[in-house]
């Protein structure tokens, strides 16, 4: 069974009688989290992390391939995402939709997501229905190519082309998760184009094209696979040996170019997006550390911190206070290769325009970059995040995907327990010398989304320029 020993502790100090409020004299603290993990790697490369935990009857797995928009090269955009959907639509043995029909059968859900740097696939089933997950996953791993065809392709390529029109093309303000990276990431970085993928390359994608994508990445050494929940360990394991084991290793993966990128824009950017909305809608996005290094951890925290739920910076001035903005947060992307970003997302009041919007939001960030954030804000910070990663640790599906996640990027599932300790030794000051660093003028990239029938106008973007409170 999984050890929790994560009890919040806080102290506190009374003042006057015992009726009042106490006072936090210090930052929550956590005590330390022992997650059980055990790992081996089969002959043909793939990464196993098994987490036994008793406590309900039910077993999560979660298969991660290390493969995502950035493996995709000019011209054969969207493969990624396309696959998705591939893999769903049957192999050697399981008939077209049949996954999610045996899977369901057997009261369990399914899903799978698309992201720059990794795909991933993840079964929630009764704990007696393991074995089902393992050979469906191992099934579409290794049997899949028999049974794609051309029919299937043209099918989902055309279901892909129907979601982006539906979730970016005719969605207010659906084209930020393409427009953002375009505009933070240079031309040539694998970053910079769409994760749904161009129209165009999707309608020029062949069967050939495709089923070289699949030989060359989504193989067992290119993939973690882990397993969270009720299960015996051994029994596990013969599964997966059986399952899995016959699948040959991969031909290998062509590299991924130079990620490298500086750590500033060195200008502030901007692109001005007409859509068919009601409100203007700022992302505001800054070139930020790698997810996983220790600098990261500053600017997770600096987000929170700014942006994550009602307490945080953004929401008490320009929601609740000033009556700015309907809504804010701030968050990272998360990326682990290259750079990573911090956005400020910003949707306004109706009556306020999307210059003011923008004066108004660089305002509160230069009011940052200048006088830094509180003590007691950071360590709000902290303890959000802290509470919501241990709460969703608590959860099969949740503990797996994390563990994928770790075992992916850093070939150490094992991080998973540091996690809270990493970010109690973010410090009031590291958070603040990442603000100055990084969040000054030449370090923003703004996307100003402005109701179609309304004319832009000269979008004043300097610190100089911003409201005055």
């Amino acid at each position: 069974m999984a050890r929790y020993d994560s009890t919040c502790v806080t102290r506190a100090r009374w003042k006057g009688d015992v009726n009042r409020v106490p006072v936090p004299e210090a930052r929550v603290q956590f005590r330390s989290m022992h997650i059980p993990i055990v790992t081996f790697r089969l002959q043909n490369g793939l990464f196993v992390t098994l987490s036994e935990d008793h406590t309900a009857p039910i077993v999560a797995v979660n298969l991660w391939y290390h493969v995502g928009s950035a493996n995709e090269r000019p011209g054969r955009t969207g493969f990624a995402h396309l696959f998705e959907h591939m893999l769903f639509q049957g192999s050697a043995d399981v008939e077209a939709n049949e996954h999610f029909e045996l899977v369901q059968r057997a009261g369990g859900t399914l899903n799978g997501s698309t992201w720059l740097e990794r795909t991933n696939y993840f079964e929630t089933l009764p704990s007696n229905q393991l074995e089902l997950a393992l050979w469906l996953e191992a099934n579409r791993m290794g049997k899949l190519l028999p049974a794609m065809t051309q029919q299937k392709l043209d099918t989902q390529r055309d279901v892909v082309m129907n979601e982006r029109r539906w979730s970016m093309d005719n969605q207010p303000y659906g084209t930020w998760m393409e427009k953002l990276p375009a505009l933070c990431f240079p031309e040539t970085h694998p970053f910079h184009h769409s994760l749904m993928g161009s129209m165009d390359d999707l309608a020029a994608a062949s069967l050939e094209d495709v089923a070289k994508f699949f030989e060359t990445y989504y193989t067992p050494d290119n993939a973690v696979l882990t397993i969270a929940g009720d299960f015996e360990p051994g029994e596990a394991r013969r599964m997966i040996e059986a399952h899995f084991g016959p699948i040959p290793r991969g031909k290998g993966k062509p590299p991924l170019p130079n990620m490298t990128l500086p750590p500033l824009f060195d200008q502030w950017k901007r692109e001005v997006v007409p859509d068919d909305i009601m409100l203007p809608r700022l992302f505001l996005g800054f070139r930020s550390p790698v997810f996983g290094s220790k600098e990261y951890y500053a600017a997770s925290v600096c987000g929170a911190a700014l942006g994550l739920r009602n307490g945080s910076r953004l929401r008490r001035r320009l929601v609740r206070e000033r009556q700015i903005a309907a809504d804010a947060s701030a968050f990272t992307y998360d990326l682990a290769k290259g750079a990573d970003l911090l956005v400020v997302d910003v949707t306004a009041r109706p009556g306020v325009g999307a210059e003011q919007l923008e004066q108004e939001v660089a305002y509160e960030i230069d009011q940052v970059v200048r006088d830094g954030l509180e003590a007691t804000e950071v360590e709000r910070a902290v303890a959000v995040i802290q509470t919501m990663f241990v709460t969703s640790m608590q959860q099969a599906g949740e503990r797996a995907d994390r563990l994928s996640l770790f075992a992916t990027y850093f070939d150490n599932p094992d991080r998973l327990n540091e996690e809270v300790e990493r970010y109690a030794a973010v410090t009031t000051e590291s958070v603040n010398n990442f603000i100055r660093e990084r969040l000054g003028e030449n370090n923003r990239a703004s996307l100003v989304y402005v109701p179609r029938d309304e004319a832009p106008g000269e979008l004043v973007g300097a610190g100089a320029a911003a409201a005055s409170q």
